[in-house]
């Protein structure tokens, strides 16, 4: 395997490129991918960047970025996989929660991961043989036993096509937490809800989907927070599971079986 102390600093030093532009240049036009689902010119312009200075440092490792689409290349070992700007819609309506996401995937497992929110001064990153850190020091997810005491995220509801069946089993999911926990929240973008889970500052996140920019960064750093990550019936998460699931070890127990009554009833 490559020396990921290596590709970490590689993989700061792209992310950084998607901060700056954030914090330094306008959305520019927007335009719609799909229904409710938007890219703005910065979001290319930072994949475009960051895809260069990638293909410079490590010439022989593929790429995946969310403005291209498609689908992680199984036949090769190593790919980075990016999301230029995590929380569009938050961005281009001045809303601070948005970060670069970009994380190193070995086999269809993340073993580099970097967030960076550049709005809140935020820098997460993990790799797979050391810990999680934020801003250069160690975090740690939260000790929280009682669903009661707990802050749960939830990802964005469904646009587009088949959104009001999908959107029927987020109704449901929020419902279920509503009645359960101390808060619910929905931050609007994936890698803040799983790097959240990892600091602490949340103690569970739900996400009702699975795309691999916006998880692979996220799911290595919470594992290496010592959150579990798992699909939402307590299979083992990979970037093929269809929903995703984060929280402390303590809470695993009741809130799976709290989703999971949830879908049979």
């Amino acid at each position: 395997m490559k020396n990921l102390n290596t590709l970490l600093a590689i993989a700061q030093e792209a992310a950084d490129i998607g901060a700056k532009l954030m914090t330094t240049q306008a959305p520019g036009a927007v335009s719609t991918k799909g229904d409710r689902d938007y890219v703005t010119e910065l979001d290319v312009r930072i994949q475009h960047q960051i895809r260069d200075h990638l293909a410079r440092a490590t010439p022989d490792i593929d790429f995946l970025g969310e403005e291209g689409g498609g689908a992680i290349d199984e036949s090769v070992d190593y790919v980075w996989v990016l999301d230029p700007i995590d929380g569009t819609s938050n961005f281009a309506h001045g809303i601070p929660l948005c970060a670069t996401s970009l994380a190193l995937v070995y086999r269809g497992e993340p073993i580099v991961g970097v967030i960076v929110a550049p709005f809140l001064r935020l820098r997460y990153h993990a790799t797979k043989d050391g810990g999680a850190y934020c801003n250069d020091k160690p975090i740690h997810a939260s000790e929280t036993t009682d669903l009661g005491r707990a802050i749960v995220s939830i990802g964005d509801y469904a646009t587009g096509e088949g959104a009001a069946e999908k959107n029927r089993r987020r109704f449901a999911v929020t419902k279920a937490l509503a009645e359960n926990v101390e808060r619910v929240r929905m931050f609007g973008a994936a890698s803040l809800d799983l790097a959240w889970v990892a600091e602490g500052r949340t103690d569970a996140c739900i996400i009702l989907s699975n795309k691999p920019w916006d998880m692979a960064a996220g799911v290595l750093i919470a594992r290496l927070s010592g959150a579990m990550v798992t699909d939402t019936d307590k299979r083992p998460h990979d970037l093929a599971a269809e929903e995703t699931m984060a929280c402390n070890l303590r809470l695993l127990p009741t809130l799976s079986d709290l989703l999971i009554t949830e879908e049979e009833d």
